[in-house]
């Protein structure tokens, strides 16, 4: 497979600002592997070191603050000469040793010329301790499951191919509109997992894409048990089974109520914060206007909050594979493509997705480019657009507005319907 993020690692390798790099993302999206991949590929060699698998190497960053006597006892472990800028370092699982977190601003002052990425599992969490890591002495990556291009050039390369071609005001024959429809259905079903997609890729078993799906959410389950910092554990479980029912309820925010009969921000919000920050949950806040900055009118207790992958998020929910390939309407349908919807849009865009909400209505998501605001309606099929998105647009006569559906792409006046399929090219086709 192909990860859009090895652009992204090499720029960071010619960048002259160039720090360690740490590797953000949820458990099993793929860090490892992008690691060992762009060390194969762009450097003379690299060396791997997993502080989960090997114990002993805690002790060199426990004893050690500087970076060359820790390069030649890492080289005498590897076997092998680590050279400045040829010779990749990998520190995997690094949340066993914050010691070695740490070490990355040593580093950074003292031998930068030595290239490092560290990446580990629930290592968001560590990093939104204060004092726990080197605060501007490293670079940031965050890397999520495969979004739908990856998906469809891992399963269908020639698609994939049309795909990339299409730009700006282009019209999309009907063979190909269909095509990229039925590909959408099997992401909503598979996902973006990496495991979920090579199993398709390989198999074409869905009883085994289900199997897969199952032992990974009982692999974050597990997680959440092992955890033994200050947040409840019990409450990070309830939370995360809560999501389904949440994102049931017709244009509701999270209801604390919902995870535990009397429940209040008080019980949960450590909760939330910590499967946040660990990425397995994507937040969603209410603003009070629609108006730049974005940031400016967040109500900070009011949000939603959406599961990092549709593919485990249909499989939580339940829904039989049926229900999406051959229902036009089925239950659980708009949290489904809204929840696709947001894990395509993250990242696009300086600032991340919101969502506004009052007596007069709704609107699905709200969108800042530069200094203008776009409504956004999700639709989970070809229906037309709800009242309130209408009458946004009459009302502010908004530059530009977007319907998601599964209609063609065209565009009307200020309102442009994007095929779902396109979700992930919305920036370039504004």
């Amino acid at each position: 497979m192909k990860r859009k993020a090895i652009s992204d690692l090499m720029k960071w390798k010619e960048s002259p600002g160039r720090k360690p790099l740490i590797i953000r993302g949820a458990r099993q999206v793929g860090k490892t592997w992008l690691m060992k991949e762009f060390g194969q590929n762009f450097y003379e060699s690299f060396v791997y070191f997993n502080f989960d698998e090997e114990d002993e190497l805690k002790s060199i960053f426990e004893g050690n603050k500087n970076p060359q006597r820790i390069i030649e006892l890492l080289s005498l472990i590897a076997g092998e000469k680590i050279l400045p800028g040829e010779t990749l370092i990998l520190f995997d699982e690094v949340q066993e040793c914050p010691e070695a977190l740490n070490t990355l601003k040593y580093f950074k002052e003292k031998a930068n010329d030595y290239h490092v990425i560290a990446a580990g599992s629930l290592l968001g969490t560590l990093l939104a301790q204060p004092k726990s890591y080197p605060v501007g002495m490293v670079n940031l990556l965050d890397l999520y499951p495969l979004h739908f291009d990856e998906f469809l050039e891992a399963a269908a390369p020639e698609l994939y191919a049309y795909y990339e071609s299409i730009h700006k005001d282009q019209q999309i024959e009907e063979i190909f509109h269909n095509r990229l429809l039925e590909m959408y259905n099997y992401y909503l079903i598979i996902g973006g997992m990496p495991e979920c997609v090579a199993s398709w890729v390989n198999d074409k078993d869905p009883a085994r894409i289900s199997q897969i799906q199952k032992e990974l959410v009982e692999i974050y389950e597990n997680d959440f048990s092992k955890h033994n910092g200050k947040v409840n554990r019990g409450r990070i479980l309830m939370v995360f089974r809560s999501i389904v029912s949440q994102l049931a309820k017709s244009n509701e925010k999270f209801i604390y109520g919902a995870v535990r009969q009397g429940g209040r921000a008080r019980d949960f919000e450590e909760a939330i914060e910590w499967l946040v920050s660990a990425g397995m949950l994507n937040r969603v806040y209410n603003v009070s206007k629609m108006e730049h900055p974005l940031a400016a009118f967040d109500k900070l207790d009011q949000f939603k909050l959406f599961l990092f992958d549709t593919g485990l998020l249909k499989h939580m929910a339940g829904l039989d594979n049926s229900a999406i390939l051959l229902k036009s309407d089925y239950q659980f349908k708009g949290p489904l493509t809204e929840n696709y919807v947001l894990q395509q849009l993250r990242g696009q865009f300086a600032a991340e997705p919101r969502y506004f909400s009052d007596k007069s209505g709704e609107i699905d998501f709200v969108l800042q480019n530069g200094t203008e605001i776009i409504p956004v309606e999700v639709k989970g099929g070809e229906d037309r657009s709800a009242p309130s998105f209408k009458r946004y647009i009459a009302e502010r006569r908004p530059e530009h507005a977007i319907r998601f559906s599964k209609r063609g792409y065209r565009r009307d006046g200020a309102l442009t319907n994007i095929p779902l399929y396109l979700v992930q090219k919305t920036k370039e086709l504004l």
